[in-house]
């Protein structure tokens, strides 16, 4: 900033190439002196601080011109930070060893909720400097948020699945695992809302989606079972509290989409109640008997009926557009 000399642009992106290096050569930083403390050990010295760092030099760099020096100081900033976290979550779920071969669901959940809240942070961020690599970060964070929950958390350790500890009945890890990475991928699904392709949003949406749906059935079942999800048969109370939970979430997302307006809300809606009706037919017919087969489809039945009235009222009572003048002077 003092000295505009060229080359010392192009300085600052080797000696962030040179820290990229050296990390890489022992990601602990300092071998096995690393300790056991979570956050507060050797990863956030040597994380942490090339990561400010980096911010910081973007930010002096991009008062003059956005080029190659600017966007690799950037990349290295992203890369820290996502290190950081990322060796800081290992570094607590394992006892200090981030080389452990091993994973579990609590990692997972960390990972998936991380990358969601980083990617909503690059998401705002890009808006202002409208940076490629702002840009490309928030994706690439996004879709390692989309493969760990579809490998991570729905299939090499859900609880459904591997006897699983989830813990206590309400905060337990089902909430860490599912619940809050759904939360944060609605957030992220609005924060790209007009800013991304329309495909992309209801991409993320969707996922938030079935995110929230999972914990709700798991949830159910953890009330059932007890904190190990695989233990015990499903008996016809639990398949009938599963159709019950999923028709009223169907009705409250119906309720929120007409509220605030929303289509993506009233989509979410019907995809749910079309899922509690394939499953009333395919799973409740056969496995439901005496009372709770009776209590599913007249529960079924009357809400059906009821969300096709409230439709109907809803449409009667909303203005029809008015003709223009030139379709009046027309006809």
């Amino acid at each position: 900033m003092q000295r505009p000399i060229p080359f010392l642009r192009s300085l600052a992106a080797i000696l962030a190439g040179v820290v990229v290096l050296r990390v890489a050569w022992e990601p602990r930083i300092v071998g096995d002196a690393i300790g056991t403390t979570p956050i507060f050990n050797w990863l956030l010295w040597g994380y942490g601080v090339p990561a400010a760092s980096f911010w910081t030099a973007g930010y002096f760099l991009r008062r003059r011109a956005d080029d190659a020096p600017l966007r690799a100081v950037e990349a290295a900033a992203i890369l820290f930070t996502v290190l950081l976290v990322f060796t800081e979550i290992r570094h607590a779920v394992n006892g200090g060893d981030i080389y452990r071969v091993n994973t579990s669901l609590t990692e997972f959940a960390l990972q998936v909720c991380a990358a969601l809240a980083m990617a909503i942070g690059l998401e705002r961020l890009r808006v202002r400097s409208h940076s490629l690599i702002h840009n490309i970060g928030a994706m690439l964070l996004t879709i390692y948020a989309g493969l760990v929950t579809v490998f991570g958390l729905w299939l090499l350790e859900t609880p459904i699945l591997w006897p699983t500890d989830v813990g206590g009945g309400f905060i337990n890890l089902l909430l860490l695992a599912y619940a809050l990475p759904a939360l944060l991928a609605l957030l992220l699904s609005y924060a790209v809302a007009g800013r991304r392709p329309v495909a992309y949003a209801n991409t993320i949406a969707a996922f938030a989606l079935m995110l929230a749906l999972t914990y709700v059935t798991f949830e159910i079942r953890r009330l059932y079972h007890g904190p190990v999800l695989t233990r015990g048969a499903t008996t016809g109370a639990e398949q009938y509290t599963y159709s019950i939970a999923w028709l009223a979430f169907g009705v409250t997302l119906l309720g929120i989409g007409i509220a605030v307006d929303s289509l993506r809300a009233r989509l979410a809606s019907a995809a749910v109640i079309a899922l509690t009706i394939l499953k009333a037919f395919m799973i409740d017919m056969s496995t439901l008997t005496g009372v709770y087969r009776a209590l599913s489809f007249n529960c079924l039945g009357l809400v059906l009926v009821a969300i096709g009235w409230f439709y109907q009222r809803v449409l009667s009572r909303r203005p029809k557009p008015q003709a223009s003048p030139a379709t009046q002077a027309g006809t």
